[in-house]
């Protein structure tokens, strides 16, 4: 599978960042990292399979996305990268560190563990799929017919940025909306493995989030010893747009450790 990326280039001797987005998302979600770490890394930024503007498929598997960034990561000029993934991103990235851990120098996860989680897009996925793509004129008319299962209006503005009109003006969404919720027992599972990446890892909470909990803690042992742990104060799910300056500072210090 050709992933699509977008590469911001410094130099052949500079080391490269990988950045990989969670579900429903897109590239550009972590172009604030990009825009911090891009005047001395090589960034590349990714559209996992089913998102943006990458391939669609008969069902989002995380195995097969880790190998998807893994086949990028061998077609650039370098033996290894570092991988910072958020959410269903980071689920990715600890896959490939694990499968591909001489591809992989750095690992960065944030919020989001090596286990199984509880459904909890449904409502999102309602809200998707009430938007009538047929009809509608506008996004505000599409964030409209999203409201009566989406409250938060921050997650409307975040999926909306995944509307487009396509070369026949119709409206479609860029993420496959049937595939991933088809495959949605496969995004929230973690397949068990006796694997261990025992390189430079991070794990990066956010304080007000419950998606890595204390009792997830064995787990991240289990797969990753040498993992370590940063909490940024009052922030949720969304920790690296709500308090980026704060983000990229932790993540900066461990991209400087060998």
């Amino acid at each position: 599978m050709n992933l699509n990326y977008k590469i911001s280039q410094k130099d052949d001797s500079a080391p490269w960042l990988v950045l990989i987005h969670g579900l429903f998302g897109n590239a550009d979600n972590l172009a604030g990292i990009k825009r911090h770490f891009e005047s001395e890394f090589n960034v590349v930024s990714i559209d996992l399979p089913d998102h943006g503007e990458s391939p669609w498929t008969d069902g989002f598997d995380i195995t097969a996305a880790s190998e998807a960034v893994y086949a990028v990561i061998t077609s650039l000029p370098t033996k290894a990268a570092a991988v910072l993934g958020h959410s269903l991103g980071g689920k990715v990235a600890m896959k490939l560190a694990l499968n591909h851990a001489d591809a992989v120098s750095h690992l960065i996860v944030a919020d989001i563990a090596p286990v199984s989680y509880e459904h909890s897009h449904q409502s999102v996925f309602d809200g998707l799929n009430a938007v009538p793509l047929d009809t509608i004129n506008s996004r505000k008319e599409a964030e409209n017919a999203m409201s009566q299962f989406v409250k938060e209006p921050g997650v409307r503005q975040f999926l909306l940025k995944s509307l487009y009109q396509n070369e026949n003006g119709k409206w479609a969404w860029r993420f496959n909306v049937k595939g991933l919720y088809d495959s949605y027992h496969r995004i929230i599972d973690w397949e068990q493995t006796n694997q261990q990446f025992d390189g430079v890892t991070l794990f990066i909470k956010g304080a007000l989030s419950d998606y890595i909990t204390a009792q997830h803690r064995d787990a991240i042992a289990q797969y990753f010893p040498n993992a370590k742990a940063h909490i940024i104060d009052g922030t949720g799910h969304w920790l690296h747009a709500e308090k980026p300056a704060a983000f990229n500072t932790v993540v900066e210090r461990t991209l400087l450790k060998r």
